[in-house]
């Protein structure tokens, strides 16, 4: 089996390479989720007679999904790239060497025409879990073991203490960026254990600020919608488990983490401060709806777009740099998002760049979306509106990681279907904008509902009426 899984590796790496670097490989929007569960997702029951044996694995305890179905249903639903995200207890990292790598390896070869990235969901030492995307190459099984062996704060048994603070996470980072080909790190689900709006858990701005400084190319942003969308009330679950996205705080807003939907909150904070901050969306998978779970399909209902080559390297660059928009419930699939000058330096720039804008220039913006063209229920969603969002930068007193509001950031113009017209298949929106002094991004955000703001979640509303995407942002320098 490990011969065989060793040289489908191989094949799958050749591949890769060989995409990345062909010159007719363009980059495109490739959709993808990057945190699904398998059953290696395992359970670690303790014997309460006997608290000091370590407790066996019992597989498909936490998912009874495979690798493989996930990676069909993955394709299924239209996803171009997958990430494998398992997590567990004691030991686990055995569990993803011995099990859940060669089964990612047989479900490559078994659905070639799904980018599968081998990963899991990190135990993040003082807090909840953050995605670990590894890169393809030949060490990515080693690597993994690595560092969940060395940081998942649930390996260790009997549990120790010290593997769960927050410094720890911070030498995980350094170590994670220190490697040779270091991988990707996204923040899950950031404030599902908030109490309250405006109020943190297990993770604050500030710390996702200290994250990124540390591991810029490692730590890269978080989840702006998480998973577990289907989740409705049922006898016997406490509020959390019924509400969607399972966040028992403080709910989500228009299916999105707060961090991200409350305008001049976290996110536009962390953009204010000058970083480079991306947003995803996921399906969290673990159980399907139709089987009792609260969760849809990777790629059923939330969608990450990546524009990229499409190769696992290409797929990595493009998260890096923020060339990334986000859509629930298929509401588009298309999103170009451009925004240039005019005069003797014409430039036009998109997601994750940077316009180089001065005080005497105004911006062009242009916005390109495909709506959707089919819905759940035979209903098609339509857009209803579309925000432009500015913010500006903070102030040195609170660019340093402090504070947690950008008052800035405001809603510049809200465009209608009278403001877009038709061409082919896409919605072109036009606008010249003159940026006030001080702005240093500006993004997207549409919605079906007639909503002037997301608003918080009810326990067991139907999330094919709430829906909404996010770009990420369009960053500005220049003398204004």
């Amino acid at each position: 089996m490990l011969r065989t899984c060793f040289a489908g590796l191989l094949l799958v790496i050749a591949l890769d390479a060989a995409a990345a670097s062909h010159p007719t490989t363009e980059r495109r929007w490739l959709a993808g989720d990057h945190h699904v569960h398998s059953i290696y997702s395992a359970k670690y029951p303790t014997d309460p007679e006997r608290p000091e044996i370590m407790p066996e694995s019992v597989i498909g305890g936490d998912s009874s999904h495979t690798i493989l179905q996930n990676a069909q249903m993955a394709r299924r639903f239209g996803l171009d790239w997958m990430v494998s995200t398992d997590h567990g207890g004691p030991h686990h990292s055995a569990l993803n060497y011995t099990k859940a790598w060669p089964d990612v390896v047989v479900a490559r070869r078994a659905v070639p025409d799904l980018l599968l990235f081998y990963g899991m969901e990190f135990d993040v030492p003082g807090g909840e879990h953050a995605t670990l995307i590894l890169p393809l190459d030949i060490d990515e099984r080693d690597t993994l073991r690595e560092i969940e062996s060395r940081f998942g704060k649930r390996e260790a048994f009997p549990p120790d203490p010290a593997r769960n603070t927050k410094p720890r996470m911070m030498e995980a980072l350094r170590y994670m960026a220190r490697l040779p080909n270091p991988p990707v790190l996204i923040a899950n689900h950031p404030s599902r254990t908030a109490p309250g709006r405006r109020q943190w858990g297990l993770h604050t701005p500030q710390e996702f600020h200290q994250w990124h400084q540390t591991a810029p190319h490692v730590a890269i942003g978080m989840e702006g919608a998480p998973g577990h969308q289907a989740a409705k009330p049922k006898q016997g679950l406490d509020a959390a488990h019924g509400s969607r996205g399972l966040y028992g705080g403080y709910p989500t807003m228009g299916g999105f983490d707060q961090m991200v939907a409350t305008l001049g909150g976290a996110w536009d904070t962390l953009l204010g401060q000058g970083l480079h901050w991306t947003i995803t969306a996921t399906s969290d998978s673990h159980g399907h709806w139709s089987e009792g779970g609260a969760d849809f399909w990777p790629g059923e209902y939330a969608k990450t777009w990546v524009f990229a080559k499409p190769s696992y390297s290409g797929i990595l660059e493009g998260l890096r740099a923020g060339r990334v928009f986000v859509a629930t419930g298929g509401l588009i699939d298309r999103l170009d998002f451009l925004a240039g000058t005019t005069g003797r330096q014409e430039m036009t720039v998109s997601m994750g760049d940077t316009l180089m804008l001065s005080r005497r220039q105004t911006a062009e913006i242009t916005i390109r979306f495909r709506s959707a063209t089919a819905g759940a229920g035979g209903k098609v969603p339509a857009v209803h509106h579309v925000d432009l969002i500015i913010g500006s930068t903070l102030g040195e007193a609170r660019a340093e990681g402090q504070g947690e509001r950008n008052e800035s950031a405001v809603v510049a113009k809200r465009f209608t279907a009278s403001d877009w017209r038709q061409d082919g298949e896409m919605q072109v929106i036009r606008h010249r904008l003159k940026l006030p002094a001080g702005v240093r991004y500006i993004r997207l955000r549409g919605t079906n509902t007639t909503q002037a703001e997301p608003e918080p979640d009810r326990a067991g509303e139907d999330p094919w009426q709430d829906l909404w995407f996010y770009s990420n942002p369009i960053y500005v320098q220049g003398d204004r």
